[in-house]
């Protein structure tokens, strides 16, 4: 089978994200000479350096500038989707608030498969594709098969495909704005309300030490704390964290959090949903440490450790101290 595949490419502030060389890698996981057509909208300045950005990975990118699509805005990108992709083709998208804002109803326009947060791909057998999702909090993986013939929306989690580094593509930029046509919408953008920084800026660490709810009360933070400083870096958290008050808001690692780009990321007893990795760009090294052997963590991790944080932590931290 030979349909033609699309990505969406996420952006902000005129860089696009992390996940843009994701879905090239996530293409080829289904099609191995596949050469995805990206799709970028969005209005000014900031949107053609996005394009010139993707063009240095796809070999073609489908530009559509408009004022109403300053923000991304599911109401409004759907139709104009519907408008422009072409029968039977395959959409990849970022599994983020976003993607699950689009993909559902997009999908069922287009009369084609929705599979969301997927995590890995079993192949292509004909027009049957075999895919990986996580449920139950990561506890158990669902094989899934689905006859993609009509097309596929997907939505893939952050992290789990290795980013193509390539980016000698030299692409095209095709500006199809015309097509997007008058766009009009029963909800409007308002305003992006910054979560507070507090105390430290964690999106500034090259190194950071994240706890989460298996860390099992907040009168154990002084272990992470004393890691820490061991290590030069600085403490982050999961939700559940900050949702028990054990931290200030401006730690937060995730979609309704910080977005961070440390070089080493060090998860403690943090399960690794996708509302927590979608915080993690910059492909960073990570360890994580979690006493379940099947937390989605260890998934996307470069060192996985199956252990007791609240044993495992001192023990770091003093082989850390003696290496000093």
């Amino acid at each position: 089978m030979a349909a033609q595949v699309f990505a969406f490419i996420l952006h902000k502030d005129g860089q696009a994200d992390d996940s843009a060389l994701e879905l090239i890698a996530a293409a080829r996981k289904i099609f191995p000479d596949a050469s995805p057509i990206a799709i970028v909208t969005g209005a000014g300045a900031g949107l053609e350096a996005v394009c010139r950005q993707a063009a240095a990975s796809y070999q073609e990118v489908w530009k559509f500038a408009n004022d109403a699509l300053a923000y991304p805005n599911a109401e409004l990108i759907r139709p104009l989707l519907l408008k422009v992709l072409p029968k039977g083709c395959v959409l990849l998208l970022p599994h983020t608030t976003f993607g699950m804002d689009l993909g559902p109803g997009l999908a069922i326009r287009m009369d084609a498969v929705f599979m969301p947060d997927v995590v890995a791909f079993d192949g292509l057998d004909g027009t049957t594709l075999k895919a990986v999702r996580q449920e139950f909090n990561g506890q158990a993986s669902t094989h899934l098969a689905c006859d993609i013939s009509q097309g596929a929306v997907l939505s893939l989690r952050s992290g789990c495909f290795a980013p193509e580094e390539s980016k000698s593509a030299a692409g095209q930029v095709v500006d199809k704005s015309a097509e997007a046509g008058g766009l009009s919408a029963r909800r409007r953008f308002v305003e992006v309300v910054q979560a507070e920084i507090g105390d430290v800026d964690i999106t500034k660490e090259d190194v950071l030490v994240s706890v989460g709810r298996g860390f099992g009360d907040k009168e154990n933070l002084p272990l992470a704390e004393d890691l820490a400083k061991s290590m030069g870096a600085v403490v982050s958290c999961s939700r559940p964290v900050v949702d028990a008050k054990w931290l200030d808001k401006g730690r937060q690692v995730g979609t309704s959090g910080k977005t961070v780009k440390p070089k080493v990321y060090l998860a403690l007893g943090i399960s690794g949903s996708f509302q927590h990795m979608g915080g993690l760009k910059g492909n960073p090294f990570i360890v994580a440490v979690n006493k379940n052997p099947k937390a989605p963590i260890f998934q996307v991790a470069n060192v996985g450790v199956v252990a007791d944080v609240l044993e495992f932590v001192p023990e770091l931290t003093e082989k850390i101290k003696e290496a000093k």
